[in-house]
C-alpha cells in the first residue's frame, strides 16, 4: 500500500509540474536578453537563397552580437555561416552568386571588411584598418569592391602655446575646434578627418584612397562599364550651414574626376543602377526648409539628363529603391499608417503595392522599421514585424508569404504578452483622425479597472505601428494598460499631416494626445484616478509639456527631453538643422517664438510628480535640457528626481542593460505614485 501510495503521489507531483509548465508568466526585465531578431535579409540574385543576419544579446557582458545565418527561400537548410560573440553585419552578395560580402570583427576589436566564398565557407579579410569601412558595392565582373571609410586628418589650429620641459607631466593640450558640427550623438566629440571613397580586389592588398578633401562621401555604387563610381555627397561650398543639399555625383575612375548629375536645391540621395547600367533611380525633394517634406523616387539617365518624378502622386515617403530585373519599373519601401510597406512605381507612374507588414527593427519602442531586398525573378527577403514579435525573417514569392523564422517562440512559450488593438479618434482641436494602439495586460479583464500610460514617441517626425514593443510590454506586464499613437507631425499619413507641426511644435499634439487618453477611458476600464505619462525625445518633450498644461495624471516620467529650445538648437549635435528647419529664425532673432514652445517657460504651471532621465552622452537632446527642468521642479517645490544613465547616448541603446534600466527607473516612479493618496 504504501508503495502505491508514493506512486500515486509522484504522479499527481509529475502533473502538476506539467501543469504549471504550460502556464504562462509575465514578461520580465532580464528577458529583454533573451530576445533576437533579424537584420539586413540580403537574397541571392537568383532568389534561391537568403543571408541574413541574427541578432542577439549576451547577458554577461552586456553586449549585442550578430552572426550571419543562411537559408533556402523555402524555409529548408536554415543554418549559421558563421558563430561566436561577436558583430558580423551587411552582407552583400556578388553579382555571380557565389561570394557575400560583409563586415565583422570576429578576429579582434576593429571591423574589417570580408569576403566570403559560400562554397568553402572560407572568409577572408580584406582590411585592416582602425577604421570601420562602410557599405560596399560590389563591381559587375565581382572583381572589386568600392566602399567609404574614414580618413583622420590633421587639425590646423590657431593656437601657439609653449611645449612642456623634457620628463615633464602637463595636461593634455587643448583641443581647437572651429568646425559647424564638432560633436554627433553616439559618436561624441568628432576626431577631425572625412569619409573618404576607396576601392579594393578581392584578392587584398591595399585599397586605393579616391577621395581626399573636406567633405563626407556617401557609399559607391559600381558603374556597369566599372569605368566610374556613383554616390551621394555634400560638396557645396556652404556644406555646413546647408546640411541637407546633397547631390548625386560621379567619380570617373581613369581620370579622378568628379561630375555632379544633379543641381537643385535638396537633398538627392541613394542612387541605384538599373539592370542596363542606363538610368539611375534616386530618393529626394526640393528643399522648402520646411520641418517634414515628403521624400520622392525619381529616375534619370546616367549622364543627369532627363530626370523624372515617379511618385509625386504617392505623398508618401520613398525609401530604399530596388530596380526590377527587366528594368520597366522600380521597387520602393514606404510607410503607410503604421505599417511598412513594399511599392511599386512603373516608369510610367503607375503605382501599386506588392508586399504590406514589414517592420520589427526597433524593439524597444514600437516605431514601425522595416528593410527588403529582391532578386532577379522578382522574389522578396524582408523583415517581418508584427505586435507579438521582433523582426523575423519572410520571403514572398508569387503572392504568398512564407515566414521563414521565429527567433522568439522560445520565449514566448513561457511568457504571457500584452495584446495591441487598433483605436482611431478624432482630435478635440480640430476633428483630425488620429490613429493609436492600445495595449493590455497579460489575462486582461475588460470589467476591471487597471491603471493607465499614456506612451509618446519621438522625432517628432517619426511613426508608431503594430510592431513588438520591449518597454510597452513590460508596462503592460506591470498590470499597466498603455495607449501609443501618432499624433500630428506623424509620418505615415502625408505632407500635410507631417507638416501640420511645422513652426508651431509642441501644440496641438497635446489636443490630439488628451483626446486619446479620453478615447481609451470611455472604454470603461482605466482607473481614472491612476493616469501616467511618459515619452522620449520629443515624446519627453511633449511629456513635460503636458504636465505644464494639466495636473490629470499622477506621474511623469520625461526621458531626454528638449526643454529649452533656445539652449538646446545652440548645444545639440546639429544646429544648423535645428534652427534652419524647425524655427523662422535663430534664438536671438525670434526669442518669443523659442519661448512659447519651451516647456521651461510654463514650468511653473507644473504639479504633477516628475523625473527626468537621460544618457550623459547624449548629443542629440544634451542632458543639460533635463537638468535645466529638474532644478526649475526643485525650485517650484514640485516632487522630483532625475535619473542619469552613464555612458548612454540619445538612443539608450549603447548596451542593453540601458535599455533594461530606462523601463525599470519608468516602472520604479510611476509604481511609487500608484494608488498613492
Amino acid at each position: 500500500m504504501k508503495i502505491k501510495y508514493i506512486f500515486i503521489c509522484a504522479l499527481s507531483l509529475v502533473a502538476q509540474i506539467g501543469l504549471q509548465a504550460q502556464q504562462k508568466t509575465k514578461l520580465e526585465l532580464t528577458d529583454l536578453f533573451d530576445l533576437e531578431y533579424v537584420t539586413n535579409p540580403s537574397i541571392s540574385p537568383d532568389g534561391t537563397k537568403v543571408i541574413y543576419v541574427r541578432n542577439f544579446k549576451d547577458i554577461m557582458t552586456d553586449r549585442d552580437y550578430s552572426n550571419l545565418w543562411i537559408t533556402n527561400t523555402d524555409g529548408t537548410q536554415n543554418r549559421p555561416l558563421t558563430q561566436g560573440n561577436h558583430r558580423d553585419v551587411s552582407p552583400v552578395w556578388s553579382h555571380d552568386g557565389t561570394k557575400v560580402a560583409y563586415r565583422s570583427n570576429q578576429q579582434d576589436e576593429k571591423m574589417k571588411l570580408f569576403v566570403m566564398y559560400l562554397d568553402t565557407k572560407v572568409s577572408v579579410a580584406l582590411t585592416n584598418s582602425a577604421n570601420p569601412p562602410g557599405s560596399v558595392s560590389w563591381s559587375y565582373d565581382d572583381q572589386q569592391l568600392a566602399f567609404t571609410q574614414f580618413v583622420p586628418k590633421a587639425k590646423k589650429s590657431l593656437l601657439s602655446i609653449p611645449g612642456k620641459p623634457e620628463g615633464a607631466t602637463w595636461n593634455e593640450a587643448p583641443i581647437y575646434i572651429d568646425d559647424m558640427n564638432y560633436r554627433g550623438d553616439g559618436a561624441g566629440y568628432l576626431k577631425p578627418g572625412n569619409q573618404e571613397i576607396f576601392t579594393i580586389g578581392i584578392a587584398g592588398g591595399t585599397a586605393r584612397q579616391w577621395t581626399s578633401d573636406e567633405f563626407d562621401y556617401g557609399s559607391p555604387l559600381w558603374s556597369k562599364d566599372g569605368k566610374s563610381l556613383f554616390f551621394s555627397a555634400n560638396l557645396n561650398e556652404n556644406h555646413e550651414f546647408e546640411p541637407a543639399n546633397s547631390e548625386i555625383y560621379q567619380l570617373d575612375l581613369s581620370t579622378g574626376s568628379i561630375k555632379a548629375l544633379t543641381s537643385r536645391f535638396g537633398p538627392d540621395r541613394t542612387p541605384v543602377l538599373s539592370p542596363d547600367g542606363s538610368q539611375i533611380a534616386f530618393t529626394g525633394f526640393d528643399d522648402t526648409f520646411q520641418g517634414y517634406q515628403v521624400m520622392n523616387l525619381y529616375v534619370m539617365n546616367t549622364d543627369g539628363s532627363g530626370i523624372k518624378n515617379l511618385t509625386a502622386d504617392l505623398d508618401r515617403d520613398a525609401a530604399n529603391p530596388q530596380w526590377e530585373s527587366n528594368g520597366k519599373g522600380i521597387y520602393f519601401q514606404y510607410d503607410e499608417k503604421g505599417d511598412t510597406k513594399i511599392g511599386h512605381v512603373a516608369l510610367t507612374g503607375k503605382i501599386r503595392t506588392v508586399v504590406e507588414g514589414l517592420g520589427g527593427l526597433d524593439i524597444g519602442r514600437p516605431y514601425n522599421a522595416g528593410d527588403y531586398t529582391v532578386s532577379s525573378n522578382t522574389k522578396f527577403a524582408f523583415t517581418l514585424g508584427g505586435a507579438d514579435h521582433p523582426a523575423d525573417l519572410a520571403v514572398w514569392s508569387d503572392g504568398e508569404i512564407k515566414r521563414i523564422t521565429a527567433l522568439n517562440d522560445d520565449v514566448f512559450s513561457y511568457r504571457n504578452i500584452g495584446k495591441v488593438e487598433e483605436i482611431w479618434w478624432k482630435s478635440s482641436f480640430d476633428q483630425l483622425d488620429i490613429q493609436g494602439w492600445i495595449v493590455t495586460p497579460p489575462n486582461f479583464d475588460p470589467s476591471k479597472k487597471y491603471p493607465f500610460i499614456l506612451e509618446i514617441h519621438g522625432g517628432p517626425f517619426a511613426m508608431y505601428g503594430t510592431s513588438f514593443s520591449y518597454e510597452v510590454q513590460q508596462y503592460a506586464a506591470a498590470g499597466y494598460v498603455v495607449l501609443y499613437s501618432n499624433p500630428r507631425g506623424s509620418t505615415g499619413y502625408g505632407q500635410d499631416f507631417g507638416n501640420s507641426i511645422h513652426h508651431d511644435y509642441p501644440n496641438h499634439d497635446y489636443a490630439d494626445l488628451m483626446s486619446g487618453v479620453d478615447a481609451v477611458i470611455e472604454k470603461g476600464y482605466v482607473d481614472t484616478e491612476n493616469l501616467f505619462v511618459t515619452g522620449g525625445s520629443g515624446g519627453g518633450l511633449l511629456t513635460a509639456w503636458i504636465v505644464a498644461k494639466t495636473d490629470r495624471f499622477k506621474a511623469a516620467v520625461v526621458a531626454k527631453p528638449v526643454i529649452n529650445w533656445s539652449t538646446h538648437v545652440l548645444y545639440a549635435d546639429n544646429p544648423a538643422f535645428f534652427t534652419k528647419y524647425w524655427f523662422p529664425g535663430n534664438p536671438w532673432e525670434e526669442p518669443e517664438n523659442y519661448a512659447a514652445r519651451s516647456p521651461i517657460t510654463f514650468v511653473g504651471n507644473v504639479k504633477t510628480p516628475t523625473m527626468l532621465l537621460s544618457g550623459e552622452n547624449d548629443y542629440r537632446t544634451p542632458i543639460a535640457e533635463s537638468e535645466q527642468f529638474y532644478a526649475a521642479l526643485k525650485l517650484q517645490g514640485v516632487e522630483t528626481a532625475m535619473v542619469r544613465i552613464p555612458n548612454a547616448s540619445h538612443g539608450l541603446v549603447n548596451r542593453p542593460s540601458m535599455l533594461m534600466s530606462k523601463s525599470a527607473s519608468i516602472l520604479s516612479w510611476f509604481n511609487h505614485y500608484l494608488n498613492k493618496k
